[in-house]
């Protein structure tokens, strides 16, 4: 992917979108939310890790829920420099009157205890406020999991970046239902409120040992193709913090490029496939649909932002975070 953008500029111009990244820059496949039998998955550490890494991951963070399980021995074993890391975090484990509120933390120093709290948004303010003082990146975790967490309580979180859009966890409610909407609709209303968030995909995977089972959370699900300069911990999480990556369930990106005229998205052809790309703004509003690869969309400055989804013909996707437009040309 030569030159694959994922631009989010909260206010300034849009003639800054022409900046073009450094091709010493490379492209890496993670999963930023897997369990082990530290938790409440079925298989080792050692297990979980050889598995993306036979799966062409680049990366993984091990997030057992109020565990920090350890990573250097894996990374002694399995690790090679700039082709496998893995990195450890947890998914802080928390609720409020029964409401499951679980955030991930992104590599962090220490094991962050739940912090409670007097309603959902403080549940998840106090606990993404912990997390950024271990050091770590929080991402707020499947919000339709027990219908807990609504894009009005989403929006008001302060200090946080990412949230799942895409959960492979077979009961976490991905597309809404009766009267709530599902993720990727609260991701276009908060978008349009004015607060961006950068959407992300995993796997949230529990069992290693069911591959056939459709009720089991199996890997393999949802993933991250992330820009960075080097398979780091620091350089990963900042390029996710940036927005400079793309969630997929199996459509592989081949080109992104952004600048003040207009957006172009190559899909990576397969013999089997075809493809719908989409441009989304402000509302959720559908702006154009090709389906011919490359696709380029011409910028007006009057979208409030610009998304990509990218539809393929058996049900997989992939979407390019927001870019935030402006009406100065």
């Amino acid at each position: 992917m030569r030159r694959l953008l994922a631009i989010a500029l909260l206010s300034a111009p849009i003639a800054l979108l022409a900046q073009q990244p450094s091709p010493a820059k490379r492209w890496f496949k993670g999963n930023t939310h897997t369990h082990t039998i530290n938790s409440d998955g079925d298989s080792s550490p050692d297990d979980v890790a050889k598995w993306y890494k036979e799966h062409g991951y680049h990366f993984l963070v091990l997030t057992d829920h109020n565990l920090l399980t350890s990573v250097e021995g894996i990374n002694a074993v399995l690790g090679l420099d700039q082709r496998f890391l893995v990195i450890r975090g947890e998914e802080v484990t928390d609720q409020f009157e029964k409401k499951p509120i679980h955030i991930n933390g992104l590599d962090p120093a220490r094991l962050i205890a739940p912090q409670g709290g007097t309603s959902v948004l403080d549940v998840i303010q106090r606990n993404v406020d912990a997390i950024r003082a271990a050091g770590a990146v929080p991402h707020i975790n499947h919000p339709n999991f027990g219908w807990a967490v609504t894009p009005d309580e989403l929006k008001q979180v302060k200090n946080n970046k990412l949230f799942e859009i895409f959960n492979g966890h077979p009961m976490v409610n991905n597309l809404g239902g009766g009267g709530m909407p599902g993720l990727e609709e609260a991701w276009d209303a908060i978008l349009t409120s004015g607060v961006t968030l950068y959407g992300i995909a995993v796997d949230d995977a529990h069992h290693f040992k069911r591959p056939d089972d459709r009720t089991a959370s199996r890997p393999g699900q949802g993933w991250v193709v992330v820009r960075a300069e080097r398979l780091e911990a620091k350089a990963l999480l900042e390029a996710l913090e940036r927005g400079d990556f793309y969630a997929s369930t199996g459509v592989e990106l081949s080109d992104y490029e952004a600048n003040a005229k207009s957006i172009t998205i190559t899909v990576k052809p397969n013999s089997y496939s075809k493809y719908r790309i989409q441009f989304i703004g402000n509302g959720g509003k559908l702006l154009q649909e090709s389906l011919a690869s490359p696709a380029t969309y011409a910028i007006r400055g009057d979208e409030g932002y610009v998304r990509a989804r990218i539809v393929e013909s058996n049900g997989l996707m992939a979407w390019t975070q927001p870019v935030r437009v402006s009406s100065s040309r």
